[in-house]
C-alpha cells in the first residue's frame, strides 16, 4: 500500500518525536524504526528525515549531540527536550480528534444503505 506524501507529511513530527520520547537515537535507526513500526508501508528517504530532525532541533523539540561509540563511527544523537514532550502531547491531542472524526464518518458510510438504481420499465 503506498501512503499518500500529504500524510506522511503530516505524521513525521509526531512520528519521530514519538520515538524519541521512548529514547535517544540516531538517523539511520530512526528509518529502520520508523519501517518497523509501520511493517514497512512507511520508508522513508535520509531527505524527508534529515529536515525534520533539523527543524525539531531549529523549533527546540529535540537536541543533538555527536557521539562516537566504542568501536564504532562518529554519529548525531537525537534526544527530545521538554518542549518537544509537551508538542508531542499536543499533536496526540489532534492525532485523536483527527482519528474520532474519521471514525464517525466511516462508521456512518458503513452502515448507509447503497441507494438502488431505479427500475425503468419498458
Amino acid at each position: 500500500m503506498r501512503i499518500a506524501k500529504d500524510l506522511v507529511a503530516a505524521s513525521s513530527t509526531p512520528l519521530v518525536l514519538g520515538i524519541l520520547a521512548e529514547e535517544e537515537s540516531y538517523g539511520y535507526a530512526i528509518l529502520k524504526e520508523i519501517s518497523e513500526r509501520s511493517g514497512g508501508r512507511l520508508e522513508w528517504t535520509e531527505g524527508l528525515l534529515y529536515p525534520l530532525l533539523h527543524r525539531l532541533e531549529r523549533t527546540g523539540y529535540i537536541e543533538s549531540t555527536w557521539r562516537t561509540p566504542e568501536g564504532g563511527r562518529r554519529r548525531k544523537y537525537y534526544a527530545i527536550t521538554d518542549e518537544g514532550r509537551r508538542e508531542l502531547a499536543e499533536q496526540r491531542r489532534q492525532w485523536a480528534a483527527v482519528s474520532e472524526a474519521l471514525q464517525d464518518i466511516w462508521k456512518a458510510t458503513r452502515s448507509a444503505t447503497p441507494i438502488a438504481a431505479p427500475v425503468l420499465e419498458g
